[in-house]
Order: C-alpha cells, then sequence, then structure tokens
C-alpha cells in the first residue's frame, strides 16, 4: 500500500513542533511555580529534593516530542529542499542504474518548493538534456518516477529505427558491445554529444512500432525516456512531465541492495551520468 511519506514527516514535525510549543508557553511556567512552592513550604532536604524532582518532571509525551522534534525538522528541512534518497525499484533505467540501486536526488538544483504540496518558492536552473530526473507521472502524483530529459519545451523529438533525434538531428551514438542475459540479447551504446554521453540499452530481440512518432515539446513541459529504451514506459507512451512534476535531479549512488536476502555492497557507487 502506498503511503505519502513527506505528508507524514510534515504531520510529524508540526505535532511535535506544537507540544514542544506548548510546553514552553503554558506547561513549564506550571512546573516552574510548582517547584517555587515546594521551596517555600521547605522540610527536609531529602523531602524537597524529592518533591521537586517530582513536580518538574515533564510528560512522557512532552519528553518524547522534545526529544524528536529537532531531528524530525533536521530531516525535514534536508529532504525537501537539498537532498532525498531513492531507490531504484525498476529496470527502465539500465545500465545506468540497476534494480536496487539507492540514490541522492538534489532538490536544490531545479528550484526549491513546498513539502507535499510541491509549489516551487525559489527558481535556480530548468533541467538540461541529458539530465537523470526524478518526477511524478501525470496522473500518479503519488508514485516518482525517474527517467532522462531528451526533450526541453519546444524542441521537436522523434524516435524512429531506436535512433533518437532532436530538432531534425540525431543525437550521437557509439556502439560499446553487444551482450545477452536470461531475457534477451542486447547492445549497449553510447549516446549523446562528447563530454556529455551516457550507456543506453537496445535489445535486438525486441521492436515496439508504438515507441516510435514525432513529438512538439509544449512550453513548460519535457520529454523523458529511460535509458533501456525497450523495457522503459516513458514519454514515448504516456506525454510529456509538466513542470509542476519535477522532484529532483539524481546525482549519486550511495549503495545497491537488489533484495532483502542479499547484504548491500556498493559496488556501483558514485556520480550518475
Amino acid at each position: 500500500m502506498d503511503f505519502n511519506f513527506p505528508l507524514l514527516l510534515v504531520l510529524a514535525v508540526f505535532i511535535t513542533g506544537i507540544i514542544a510549543l506548548i510546553d514552553r508557553l503554558f506547561l513549564l511556567p506550571r512546573r516552574r511555580a510548582a517547584v517555587a512552592r515546594v521551596k517555600e513550604q521547605g522540610g527536609g532536604s531529602d523531602a524537597v529534593d524529592s518533591a521537586i524532582s517530582e513536580v518538574s518532571k515533564e510528560p512522557a509525551v512532552v519528553e518524547t516530542a522534545k526529544s524528536i522534534f529537532p531531528v524530525l525538522l533536521f530531516v525535514l528541512v534536508v529532504r525537501s529542499f537539498l537532498f532525498e534518497p531513492f531507490q531504484i525499484p525498476s529496470g527502465s533505467m539500465i545500465p545506468t542504474l540497476e534494480v536496487g540501486d539507492f540514490i541522492l536526488v538534489n532538490k536544490y538544483d531545479y528550484g526549491l518548493r513546498l513539502p507535499v504540496i510541491g509549489t516551487k518558492v525559489l527558481s535556480v536552473d530548468d533541467p538540461e538534456r541529458g539530465d537523470v530526473m526524478v518526477f511524478k507521472q501525470p496522473g500518479q502524483e503519488h508514485i516518482n518516477f525517474i527517467k532522462r530529459v531528451i526533450g526541453l519545451p519546444g524542441d521537436v523529438i522523434r524516435y524512429q529505427g531506436k535512433r533518437v533525434s532532436v530538432n531534425d538531428e540525431l543525437l550521437p551514438e557509439e556502439f560499446v558491445a553487444q551482450l545477452s542475459d536470461q531475457r534477451s540479447i542486447y547492445r549497449l551504446y553510447t549516446e549523446g554529444k562528447p563530454g556529455e554521453e551516457y550507456e543506453i540499452r537496445k535489445e535486438l530481440t525486441s521492436n515496439d512500432y508504438r515507441a516510435e512518432g514525432e513529438w512538439v515539446v509544449p512550453e513548460g513541459m519535457y520529454f523523458v525516456m529511460g535509458d533501456n529504451r525497450d523495457r522503459s514506459n516513458d514519454s514515448r507512451y504516456w506525454g510529456f512531465v509538466p513542470e509542476a512534476n519535477i522532484v529532483g535531479k539524481a546525482v549519486y549512488i550511495w549503495m545497491h541492495w537488489p533484495s532483502w536476502t542479499q547484504l548491500p555492497n556498493f559496488k556501483n557507487n558514485g556520480s550518475i551520468n
């Protein structure tokens, strides 16, 4: 069952913060007044110390809220405005990203957005062609998707014969190797201009003509594709990514953990091209 973790985090910060504020404004002054009354009454030192300890004790819910509020607030700020961790659930970005890769997504590069509602409050940079971008797919805003940016607003994108052209120019492509796995025979290529290359995968045993076509990217929209070209549900099938649906830029792989039955490892660690 899907759940909205950002919403839960915001609610947790709000609730613990309210409890800490109520304690600061109302409960703490009452405890201090009670301590003062105990001291005025006097008596044996042991009895006074015991009474002071009793009346000055914070309620358990207050103590817990005050201890975790700073931690939750820190996590909320970092996760919402700086970096957010994600796990790769599918093979649509092979060979760049494998199933089980844990990545960091830069939330700042594409502008600061409010948590939960996603409203941009500060513009920084826009996505560039070749970026690996995390976003909410239109119609499925509760799920994060990750693909590579191929088309920017105003671009004309054509995909035919397993080649991509942007504004009537084929993206440079160079053969790397022919390999096979249990499912298919495939080829690896580098794609993109010199200095901006990334690897893509094409299967020799698959040719989905539904993926072919030509698209004009509207303003405020982006055209995205998976690097695993024959096994990616992307803009070729469902359309464009609105600017409002952008989550951030994938920048680093920090762990690989394919399943609960295997130990995590760091074989894929490094920057994401």
